[in-house]
């Protein structure tokens, strides 16, 4: 007989884990009982700083370093839950980037930054994914609100996630027959140190009160978004963008 004990432990793969979204993520989904494996780019201190909180707590968890907009970071990364975990159930794609300017001064490198990490890099993760993720698994891609609220100078950024909420759509009725959730998140503006860096106390407020709720949101608010989405009580939504962002849009 299946008993608690001796059921799978689920895992989580959670891409640019090492702070902000990514990290509270990792941290609520360990809470919630997911092995996680923290991804991140260039922040192994701070990735290995989690990854000790979550041990701390009693959860189980592994870094890995890979810049996702590689094709072979996928692959690897899917290796190393496997070797330590078993497989992966749970792909939060959070790595992203934005760089925010008008059309006119956008540089080239910039632009292909933005395709490379926000666009290329969530389909190498759902690529691997959809062939390797376990059946009953879920997908979590990240977009933004800006989407809908067309912002002057998020142009490029707004541009790539829109492209991750169509792939979020059509992928999620690739895999039809293998109870896959394929969701999308989409968070307003968000009290993390990149979202406050270099923006003035006015700027912050009046971004703030953009949504009737009148503040920011939390990493936290955000989590627990992801971990509906992952958890038993969000089995019944796929290919949705869902906007966590007060009624902002």
């Amino acid at each position: 007989m299946t008993t608690p004990q001796t059921q799978q432990k689920k895992t989580a793969l959670v891409t640019g884990a090492s702070r902000g979204i990514g990290a509270a993520v990792a941290e609520r989904l360990a809470r919630d009982g997911f092995s996680v494996l923290v991804n991140y780019a260039g922040r192994q201190d701070a990735a290995d700083a989690l990854v000790r909180r979550i041990e701390a707590a009693g959860g189980r968890a592994l870094s890995v370093q890979a810049d996702v907009s590689d094709p072979t970071a996928f692959p690897r990364m899917f290796d190393a839950a496997e070797a330590a975990f078993g497989g992966v159930d749970v792909l939060v794609n959070n790595a992203g980037m934005g760089k925010f300017a008008r059309f006119a001064d956008f540089d080239d490198a910039l632009f292909d930054q933005h395709v490379a990490v926000n666009f290329k890099g969530t389909f190498n993760g759902l690529r691997e994914a959809a062939r390797r993720l376990r059946d009953g698994g879920r997908i979590i891609n990240f977009s933004t609100s800006v989407v809908g609220m067309r912002m002057e100078t998020y142009g490029v950024y707004a541009a790539t996630k829109a492209a991750v909420e169509t792939m979020t759509a059509v992928l999620s009725k690739e895999l039809r027959g293998r109870n896959i959730t394929v969701n999308c998140v989409a968070p307003g503006p968000t009290a993390t140190d990149l979202f406050l860096h270099g923006k003035s106390p006015e700027l912050v407020d009046r971004m703030a009160k953009l949504n009737p709720m009148e503040r920011l949101g939390t990493p936290e608010d955000i989590a627990a978004s992801v971990a509906f989405l992952a958890g038993p009580d969000g089995g019944w939504i796929n290919g949705q963008v869902l906007r966590a962002n007060g009624g902002m849009v």
